[in-house]
């Protein structure tokens, strides 16, 4: 199933506000404060719909399973699970961001001495279900990947979008941001 505008705000509309992972913020004030966080920054389009729905794969998981707990000793793989749902929609542009933003935070552990002291507990936490620090050759293989330098910079708006009442532009900005991206991405597939 490919998910469509509405389908996805309205995943938002309906899980939310849900908790954010052992996180002080619901799922959408840390999707809107990350996508707020790339918009500041001048991102590209692509990157901040990239940082919109980088965490989608944890609500889908929650709806299909039909309750907001997820067993937190297990990786789910959430940055993968989501891909099939929008690969069709969108470019990679979006899609690897999102797909490699687990691995830019095993990544910046290895390369960035102060960036381990940086994660939240719960950071800690998932790093370890999800691999722990990159190895050198891990870290050399993912910055050979084109989309390698967005991914790193998708996770850093991560670790800072957990600030419970920070305002943003609301979804419907984003929204219009995503929608336009897969205009120009259907266009551009015929």
């Amino acid at each position: 199933m490919i998910l469509s505008l509405d389908d996805i705000q309205s995943l938002f509309e309906k899980h939310g506000a849900s908790l954010y992972g052992g996180e002080a913020v619901t799922q959408l004030e840390h999707a809107l404060q990350t996508a707020a966080l790339a918009e500041s920054e001048g991102a590209p389009h692509s990157l901040i719909a990239a940082a919109l729905l980088h965490d989608l794969g944890h609500i889908i998981q929650v709806q299909q399973q039909e309750s907001a707990e997820l067993d937190q000793e297990t990786d789910h793989r959430h940055q993968v699970f989501v891909l099939p749902f929008l690969q069709e929609s969108l470019p990679a542009s979006v899609l690897e961001p999102i797909r490699m933003h687990v691995d830019a935070k095993r990544c910046l552990c290895a390369i960035d001495e102060t960036y381990f002291s940086t994660l939240s507990p719960a950071s800690v936490h998932s790093l370890e279900l999800q691999g722990g620090i990159f190895s050198e050759d891990q870290v050399e293989t993912f910055m050979q990947h084109p989309y390698a330098v967005d991914a790193i910079r998708l996770r850093r708006w991560d670790d800072l979008a957990k600030v419970p009442g920070q305002p943003t532009p609301d979804l419907t900005h984003f929204l219009t941001i995503v929608a336009n991206i897969q205009e120009i991405h259907a266009l551009e597939k015929q």
